[in-house]
């Protein structure tokens, strides 16, 4: 056998172990996906055996629970929050985080490695620490249970993450593009929707799908600062884990139409997320 031959046969196979161990892998985190969407449809009854029982009886008991056919509250208050205080923010995080990257990486200000320095530096604080005067805030301020409040903090939050990424992507765009356009007599807000935007988009869609899901997966703040007018999807599902009774099935259930809106937002920008992610801009 030649030497190019044992060489395409060792590339072959290597390909081939590395096709298999990806396989694997995407087995190992889709596992407890599948896990809690089978239990989500088994009863409370048969969701609680130890070991499980993979023949129980399918049921929507679950799921009609969710969604209050037992008398419980309804969970469409909450998702409509969820959706609003998600979308609202990375709207808004999109809206400065775009000209703060493009400052920072194409028409760049002085020192502006301290300047993400600095951004970075705020994610350092643990979001416990701040819990404390934020409630005070909202107290003095009279805006606790409030969805804007909410919008206002995930926006916070998820700025200096999104300057940091665009930063990057913006990074990669020719700068020939951008002086040709500007030789054409196209002024900034010119420049950045109809030159950069366009390139920008897989880091821009990359963006506000990791705002959208941090936003939407939050918490902590608002269990805290919200009560019944703002309450969110998480805060919601909580509700359902009690220190008595069985639980199991609706929690699933629960926790499947939550996680709905994540899976179908990456689904759709699928294309967009691989190329984002991978710095997929102009060379």
């Amino acid at each position: 056998m030649s030497t190019t031959a044992l060489r395409a046969r060792r590339a072959r196979g290597k390909g081939a172990g590395l096709g298999l161990l990806a396989w694997l892998l995407g087995i190992a985190f889709f596992l407890p996906i599948a896990w809690m969407a089978l239990t989500s449809f088994h009863s409370e009854t048969d969701a609680a055996t130890n070991p499980p029982s993979f023949a129980a009886a399918l049921t929507l008991d679950g799921y009609r629970e969710f969604f209050g056919a037992g008398g419980g509250a309804s969970p469409w208050p909450a998702l409509i929050n969820s959706t609003v205080a998600s979308v609202a923010s990375t709207l808004l995080v999109l809206l400065l985080a775009f000209p703060a990257a493009y400052a920072l990486s194409i028409n760049r200000v002085r020192k502006w490695t301290d300047v993400l320095f600095f951004f970075l530096s705020t994610k350092m604080l643990p979001a416990v620490a701040g819990l404390l005067p934020i409630y005070l805030f909202a107290k003095n301020a009279g805006m606790l249970d409030n969805i804007w409040l909410l919008v206002i903090l995930y926006t916070s939050m998820n700025l200096p993450i999104a300057v940091w990424m665009m930063q990057s992507f913006l990074a990669e765009i020719p700068v020939a593009v951008i002086e040709a356009a500007r030789v054409d007599g196209a002024r900034l807000p010119t420049v950045l929707a109809r030159v950069v935007a366009p390139i920008a988009l897989p880091g821009i869609a990359a963006t506000a799908l990791i705002c959208f899901i941090f936003s939407w997966n939050e918490l902590l703040f608002a269990r805290v600062l919200t009560g019944v007018v703002a309450e969110t999807a998480p805060v919601f599902l909580t509700g359902f884990i009690t220190s008595q009774g069985l639980f199991l099935a609706k929690v699933c259930a629960a926790s499947l139409v939550i996680s709905l809106p994540v899976l179908a937002a990456g689904f759709a920008a699928q294309d967009k997320l691989v190329q984002g992610l991978s710095l997929g801009a102009v060379k």
